[in-house]
């Protein structure tokens, strides 16, 4: 009986005292209410009732953000979501300076996103997202390093517009792709009549230039296989008309 005894007592002391950490675990040792020092991955010995141990992992954690509703500068009312990546660099830290940590790493985030976006213009939020996930991250990076965490990257992932907003977006964006082909067309007109009027210059300098151009059009409708009879005109019985249109 006394063997089967010391047998469960050695049992029970090993169960308790002997915890085992994987490689990204830390365990943070507490001695009677006190903490004496981090320790793993490996093996860990407690001594059993007097010595607590916390574990905390070092991954990346990926935590999403909850859409939040934003007004921006502009007052536009909309929904912002993102995502944050974060990790545990001192688990002393992120044990004894903040209750839960990734609760309140949360909390933080959101308030964060609110704040930052609602700083911010409709345009620039759509347009310039790289400043603002910098801005997020960094803001969130500062006030997370006294509880031993490190925020690496902040993304917003998606932007929830009104439907009013959206049309007017659509319209806007419509408006914009007519107004550049209208210029694109204006600019192709302008080359055109640049060209014509370059054209009329060297045939007022080289009047013969007009004879081979009227040579070559007869060739081209020639080629075509058309039923129309064509009657050539010396080109010198149209040199008084030349002379009346363009003058000297």
């Amino acid at each position: 009986m006394f063997y089967i005894l010391a047998v469960a007592l050695i049992v029970f002391f090993l169960a308790s005292a002997i915890r085992i950490l994987r490689e990204y675990e830390r365990g943070v040792i507490f001695r009677l209410g006190r903490v004496i020092k981090t320790k793993g991955p490996g093996v860990i010995i407690l001594i059993p009732v007097v010595d607590k141990m916390v574990k905390v992992s070092l991954r990346l954690v990926v935590m999403d953000v909850p859409s939040q509703d934003v007004i921006t500068r502009d007052n536009v009312s909309v929904k912002v979501n993102a995502v944050v990546y974060f990790r545990v660099m001192d688990s002393t830290k992120a044990v004894i300076e903040v209750e839960n940590f990734l609760f309140a790493t949360s909390q933080l985030a959101q308030t964060t996103l609110r704040s930052v976006c609602g700083q911010v213009e409709l345009d620039d939020l759509l347009s310039e997202r790289d400043k603002i996930n910098t801005q997020l991250q960094n803001i969130l990076d500062k006030h997370t390093d006294p509880w031993g965490i490190k925020v690496t990257t902040v993304e917003v992932k998606h932007i929830d517009l009104p439907q009013e907003m959206q049309r007017s977006m659509a319209k806007q964006a419509e408006a914009e792709r007519e107004r550049r082909a209208k210029v694109i067309n204006a600019e192709g007109e302008y080359q055109a009549a640049t060209k014509l009027a370059q054209a009329a210059e060297i045939i007022h300098i080289h009047p013969e230039a007009l004879q081979l151009r009227y040579l070559q059009t007869l060739r081209e409708i020639s080629s075509e296989n058309n039923s129309t009879t064509l009657f050539p005109i010396p080109i010198d019985l149209l040199s008084p008309f030349i002379r009346n249109r363009i003058p000297e």
